[in-house]
Order: structure tokens, then sequence, then C-alpha cells
């Protein structure tokens, strides 16, 4: 049995799917699209599938979410729809009400959120609702469970009945009567419970309906005859007709009591965090603090423990000095001498495999706090508010707010974050979004920002936050250099968003949220890496000396496969500051994976062996780059081409071979020009060195500025062209 969770965004759906479903749940993306897709089977009955669909406002199909959910409706068929609606937004989400109820499939309403409603002494009255629509109606609260089980079994009982009322509302005479004709047309091709629903859109001009359909019927004769008698186009009729019916069905179903307009708790914090002044320096302040406690002292508490203790010397449990626990390396370094095992296998194992994924999965923890507290904002609510900050930024340098939701969901991993892009309608904003979505530091870039802040910083606290401003400010700074390339031109896709109210998230939805995606970066450790780990364990203790290949001694790493490819890379890099093999590989390498630079250096730096108190790792780190070219380090990481898996979305997204190109050596050359400017300048403020470096550096920052401040042409070509239209008109 299939149950359809459909709702408006923000209405609790996500909360009540959680609820119905809790750990039997599957998540992909629909076929074709990137909309996310959650199923899952149904707390207590094996035999029913609850499927999670986009949040949409209506079936009328303006954005892909509402695509999805109409497409799988009409073609899937669900046995039930549980529709569930925001009881402190009746009317707007009935909208969406009354036209599930013309797809003919049986259906239950979960009236959610009840308990604001009656905190605010409003009363809901639920009879009169099922009576005037037609369908069971429920009341729950899915934030604290209460009605869950009862909307459960209801909409099991209707699903088997697979009886679907008919929509008891009426256009008016004039619709119906063009309605009936049209369904006269649509014959035996179309289900007669589909019939209504097939000939609103047809009246509404809705093409896309065309393509659900073998042959449509040509209705424009019923199209011109409704909008010569009611003197409007046929979609503002439709539109129009159901907020009538709506509004008879408020006025004897929804009791206020307060009539007089107060400001909710929502709207008096929102007075702050969304001020046109302090809504920026807030939602600055606010990163600092996550990144700061996530990277610099809970975090870096955690991640000590673990590379001290689980990949170290091992510990004590409770400091107690007989309750010895072994570390990782040392239990698997005694089983394979137990057994005799070869040198150079047992390199490749400690050496490689545990020293370079050990190395990473230090960081998890680290990783595990921030998105602790990424979920957390976007739970509570206050992630759609920067959203809305950041369009009024966005928006100068041709971008809407709703690029801001890739990005936001590029710091857990880049690769959801580019296809999230796909929900942006216009084209060419969409492709700068993919374009810019991988400057936000992921997931997998933490671990860099944390060894470089501790190496070369002394875990200085103002290394992470720094590193998502970077990312900030090349997103802008390219939006700013794109959008007055004819490539780009053009006005930003208009952006709509509802502001939740704030709440208090569950204990659980947070931690659910960390888990899948630290889940997800374990898992691509225990993969990616560790074959990325194996390759340069390989290249890094083999190579040739005096004509013979063989494995190297640690003293001969210079002499290794690896280091002849540093070599010859290098001098690339040395612009930059880090031109020496170790960190041109590490970057190399970064390619394939972002955690790859800090098991990469564990493996050249002999990380393995000298875990015990981690002083030598950091110090031999710290003695081959200074401080300003390890921040040059950090910002080409940040800024360069993203892992292959992240490339590979890009190219998807682009859908052409051109574009994705472009795209790529726009983000390398854009971290080496900025990379290179840190280095050169950095060092002339640090230690007064000036060179021909410096020189190139100034020459790039004029060159960039001019980029940022030079006329918007294909703007003015425009507001001339629109400008002489109205004379012509």
């Amino acid at each position: 049995m299939k149950i359809a969770l459909a709702g408006n965004p923000n209405s609790g759906k996500t909360t009540l799917f959680n609820a119905l479903t809790g750990s039997n749940q599957f998540v992909g993306n629909w076929p074709g699209v990137t909309v996310e897709k959650k199923e899952g089977k149904l707390k207590g009955h094996k035999d029913v599938v609850i499927m999670d669909l986009p949040g949409i406002y209506s079936l009328s199909p303006y954005t892909l979410e509402e695509v999805v959910a109409r497409n799988y409706l009409i073609n899937e068929r669900p046995d039930a729809i549980l529709n569930i609606i925001d009881g402190t937004n009746l009317e707007r989400n009935l909208y969406l009400s009354t036209q599930l109820m013309e797809l003919g499939i049986p259906m239950v309403m979960a009236v959610n959120m009840m308990d604001i409603v009656k905190k605010s002494g409003n009363k809901i009255h639920l009879d009169k609702l099922k009576q005037k629509l037609g369908c069971e109606v429920v009341e729950i609260s899915a934030l604290k469970g209460t009605g869950v089980k009862e909307a459960a079994e209801k909409v099991i009982q209707v699903a088997k009945r697979k009886t679907a009322v008919p929509p008891v509302h009426k256009f008016a005479a004039e619709v119906e009567d063009v309605l009936d004709s049209i369904e006269t047309k649509l014959g035996s091709g179309v289900p007669e419970e589909q019939k209504r629903f097939f000939a609103i859109k047809l009246l509404e001009k809705d093409d896309k309906i065309g393509m659900q359909m073998k042959q449509a019927p040509d209705v424009s004769d019923e199209i011109k005859y409704i909008e010569k008698e009611m003197d409007d186009d046929t979609e503002s009729i439709i539109t129009n007709e159901r907020y009538v019916y709506i509004s008879s069905i408020i006025d004897e179903c929804y009791t206020k009591v307060n009539t007089k307009e107060k400001l909710t708790v929502s709207d008096k914090i929102d007075r702050v965090v969304t001020n046109r002044f302090l809504a920026l320096p807030i939602f600055a302040a606010v990163m600092v603090i996550v990144y700061y406690v996530s990277v610099t002292t809970v975090g870096t508490w955690a991640t000590d423990w673990v590379n001290d203790g689980v990949f170290g010397d091992g510990w004590h449990l409770f400091g107690i000095e007989s309750l010895y626990i072994p570390s990782i390396p040392e239990l698997i370094g005694n089983g394979l001498a137990a057994i005799g095992c070869a040198d150079w296998l047992s390199g490749l194992i400690l050496d490689g495999i545990v020293a370079g994924v050990g190395a990473v999965l230090g960081f998890v923890p680290q990783m595990l706090v921030l998105f602790i507290f990424l979920a957390f904002l976007e739970s509570c609510g206050y992630m759609a508010r920067v959203a809305f900050i950041m369009d009024r930024i966005f928006r100068k340098f041709g971008l809407s707010g709703k690029s801001f939701i890739p990005m936001l969901i590029g710091t857990g991993c880049g690769v959801p974050g580019v296809m999230a892009s796909r929900t942006i309608e216009n084209d060419r904003d969409r492709k700068m979004t993919v374009m810019t979505t991988t400057f936000i530091p992921c997931g997998a870039k933490m671990p860099i920002i944390a060894l470089i802040a501790g190496a070369l910083f002394g875990g200085a606290w103002w290394v992470a936050p720094s590193a998502y401003f970077v990312g900030i400010a090349a997103i802008i700074c390219s939006g700013i250099i794109l959008k007055k390339t004819k490539m780009f031109a053009g006005d930003p896709a208009p952006f709509v968003m509802e502001l939740p109210a704030y709440h208090w998230p569950t204990v659980g939805n947070v931690l659910r949220s960390m888990w899948e995606r630290g889940w997800s970066f374990i898992k691509k450790a225990g993969t990616i890496i560790l074959l990325s780990t194996i390759v340069v364990w390989f290249t890094t203790y083999f190579g040739w000396v005096d004509g013979q290949f063989r494995m190297l001694e640690d003293m001969e790493l210079d002499h290794s496969i690896l280091a002849t490819i540093g070599n010859a890379i290098a001098w690339i890099f040395a612009p930059l500051g880090w031109g020496n093999w170790r960190a041109a590989v590490a970057a190399i390498t970064g390619l394939v994976a972002k955690e790859n630079v800090v098991g990469t250096f564990g493996i050249l730096y002999g990380f393995a062996e000298v875990a015990e108190d981690g002083a030598e790792y950091w110090g031999a780190l710290a003695g081959s780059m200074t401080a300003v070219a390890a921040y040059s380090f950090l910002t080409f990481n940040l800024l360069c081409a993203p892992c292959f898996a992240a490339m590979g979305a890009i190219k998807r997204e682009m859908n052409s071979a051109k574009w994705f190109w472009f795209a790529i050596g726009y983000q390398t050359l854009l971290a080496y020009v900025v990379s290179l400017c840190v280095y050169q300048i950095g060092t002339l403020i640090t230690t007064g060195a000036f060179g021909v470096g410096t020189v190139v550096a100034f020459l790039l920052v004029i060159v960039f500025i001019y980029l940022l401040v030079r006329p918007y042409k294909e703007s003015n070509t425009l507001n001339i062209s629109a400008k002489a239209m109205a004379r012509v008109k």
C-alpha cells in the first residue's frame, strides 16, 4: 500500500514523515531530477509505504517540486493521500487541498500545529471542515507526536475502502458548464476519476498537462467563451473561484477569538534578525560562534581525543592506569606482528590505510559538531531568514536568495549543493550558482581548515570563520564580475519564500540530520579516500634508487614516484608560497577528494609513527611553509575545482562540456589568483619582501577591482532599449 504525504512547505510534513516512519527511511532522488525523495515504511505496518512528496503550494507546475509531485500523483496513483495542512495558515493551505481532492484519490486531511492554534485562543471546527470538504479530517501535532497514530490508521482505512469522495466544491455555473463540456471531450482516454482534474488544467491553459495525456483535445472554444463571459483569463478565474470557495469554508469552520492583530514571538524576533542594519552582523556573529565551537573548542577537544587516543597511543578509561585501551594502530600493528606479516603489506596497512584514513576520520567529531549546529539552525527556521537576508545582497550582483539554498546545502557536501541548483528556474542564475556553490567550505574541507589552523596558527579561532567568509566573498565577487558579461546578463529570477514560525526542533530530527551528513562523509572515507590513500602510499614508498625500483626507507622518500611527480609540478605553485613537492601533491590529490589533503600529509610526514602526541606532525608541516603560505594553501584548496564527485555533479547540471570546462577553469583560475595575492601581499606586509611576484599581485588586484566596478554595459543597453520602446508606445 502506497500513501503519499503531501502539503505546503513548512507545514510540518518532514516532522510527520519522521514520526510515521522512524528509522525505516530511504532517501534518494526522483528519477531524472534532483529534488530529494524520501520514502519509508509505516511503523508497525511493513506493507505500508509512506512517500514524502516535495513541499508544494499548488499542482500548477511553476517549479520543479510541483512538477515532480504532480507527475507522481497522476502517474503512480497512490492508494491514498495524507494531506498535512498548517492549522495556523488554514486558508492558504486549503488551496492545495482543493486541487488534491480533484485527483480522485482517497484522501485524509491532517490539521497540524493544533496546539499552537488552541494556544492562540482560536478554534478550528473539524466536524464542519469534514462536512464541507467531504473527506476525513484529523487534528495532530507532528512535533509533539499527538494524533499521529490516529492519522495513520485513518488513512489506511480510507486506502482500503478505495473510495474517493468527489470534490464537493463547485465553481460558478458558467465554469461548471464548460468543465462538463471538456470532460465529455476527454472521452475514455482519461480515467473517470481524473477527468475533472484534467479538464480544469486544460481550462487553465496548462501546457504541461498535455504530456500526461495520449491526445489532448482542443479546448480553445471553451477558453474563449469563458474568458468572454467572465472578462478575465481562465487561470485567474479558476484561482479566484477556489479562494471564493475556501473563504466560505473559513467563515464557518474557523473561529478567530483574537481580532486584534498582535505581533507573534516570531515577528518580534524577525524585527531584530531580519533588520536592514542588524541582519548581516547577526548572521556573521552566528557563523563565527558556530565555527568557533565546532573547530576551536568542543570540536577540537573531541578531535584531539580521537587523534591522541583512538589513532594515537591509546587511552586510560576514566583516567585509571589499569584500564588501558590500546589505539587502533597499536591493535592492528600487534595483530600484523603476531601473524608475521610482510614488511611491505604491514607498511601499506599501517602507513597507508590506517595513517591516511585515520588522519581524515580524526576530524569526524569536529564535523559532527558543525552538522549539529547547521541542523539546529535549519530546523528552528533561522536559515530561511538567512536566505531572505542574502537575497538583498545577492540581487545586487545578479542572483536571488534562492541561490543561497544550494550554497547552504553545500556546507555539508558540494554534490547535493550543486544538484539543488536545478530548482532555480532562470538558466543564467542556475549556471552561475553551479559555478559558485562549491566556494562555500563543505564538510570535506573542514579537516584542511582544522589542519592549517592547528599546525600554523596555534588553533586560532578566527581561521575557520575567515575561511567561510572567503567563500562568501568569492561568490559575491564572482557574481558581480560574471553578471557584467553577455553570458550571464539579465535580471535575476524573482524570489518568493515563506518564513516559517520559529520553533524548537526536536532532538531526534537534529541528530538524524547530523548523522545523515556525517555518515555520508564516513562512507566516503571508507571508499574513495581508502583507495586514494593506497595509491598515495604506493607512490610514496616506492621509487628508483641507483637505477633500481624498490620499496624506500623513510629517509629516501625524495626518490619516490610521488616526489618525482610533485617536483615536476611544484614550480606552478612556487609563486603561491608552497612550491615543495609534498604540498603540491597534497593539493592535487585533493581533486579526488578534499579530505585526501590531510590523509596525504599524514602519509608524507609519517603520521602513523608520530600520532602518539601529534607534535611531530604539526611541527613538520609548520616547518615546510610560513603562516602566510599556509593561508595561501588553505585559500587555494577552498576555491579551486572541487572533488571529482562534485565535478561530476557540475558536469551533469551544466549538461555541456563547454560550460563544464569553463566552470572548472574559472574556479581554478580564481583560486590561483587569490592565493597568489594572499601570499605575495601578505609576505610584503609581514616581512617587507618585495619582488616581481609582488608587482604581479598588485596588478592582479587592480584588474580585479576594475572588473568589479566597470560599467554594466549590457544593463545600459537594456535600459536604453526599454526607454526607446516606451517612447514608441
